[in-house]
């Protein structure tokens, strides 16, 4: 990751992970499969338009994959680029499988200590989530980034520089939002695994 100073003006990322589908309800993990949000996905991305923490943003970037995009939409939210970098990692051998089932084959396995055959590692999902990191820090303002559960926590994690299976420390809930901000020169996490909030408590982003 590219070593930046800490901004003059501020700079966040809202992150935004997709609304629930078939797949995230039963636990399987989705990774290049393009799976389409559920009648309840659906809804809860609707729950989501004009109810995000910070009303003005100066860029909005998404998966490629339809649950990301489609997020975005029924959210209000207008994407600007679709960026590669954001696509969910990719499972290899165990796409579509749930950890129990993987577990009867790799007794104690996880994602994170077991890795996947076939697939990324955590380290190569954690150098995409760099390369987006240094281009919303060089942009500056307020980036929203609309992407899934793994990919974002291994995100987050980068931001307050962890190492990238650090992600395994954060939980997700569909079409929740985070904050990632700075605190003078430091890095932080100002909020994590939100809702939609009311509409009188949505205010405006401090970037300029």
């Amino acid at each position: 990751m590219t070593a930046h100073p800490a901004p003059h003006s501020p700079v966040r990322l809202l992150l935004v992970r997709h609304a629930e589908t078939e797949w995230s309800a039963t636990r399987r993990h989705t990774g290049r499969t393009d799976v389409a949000l559920s009648d309840r996905g659906r809804a809860e991305a609707e729950a989501l338009r004009g109810r995000l923490p910070l009303a003005d943003t100066d860029r909005v970037i998404s998966s490629p994959l339809s649950r990301a995009t489609e997020t975005a939409a029924l959210a209000g939210l207008d994407v600007d680029v679709i960026d590669p970098d954001l696509i969910e990692w990719d499972y290899g051998d165990i796409e579509g499988r749930t950890t129990e089932e993987v577990r009867r084959e790799r007794p104690a396995w996880t994602i994170w200590s077991g890795g996947v055959h076939g697939g990324e590692t955590v380290e190569q999902v954690g150098a995409r989530a760099d390369r987006v990191i240094d281009r919303a820090l060089a942009a500056g303002g307020t980036t929203v980034v609309v992407a899934h559960a793994h990919l974002l926590r291994i995100l987050a994690a980068r931001w307050i520089e962890l190492a990238p299976v650090e992600g395994r420390r954060f939980t997700l809930d569909p079409a929740s939002w985070s904050i990632l901000g700075f605190e003078r020169e430091t890095r932080v996490i100002e909020h994590w695994n939100q809702g939609p909030l009311p509409p009188e408590q949505v205010r405006p982003s401090t970037s300029t």
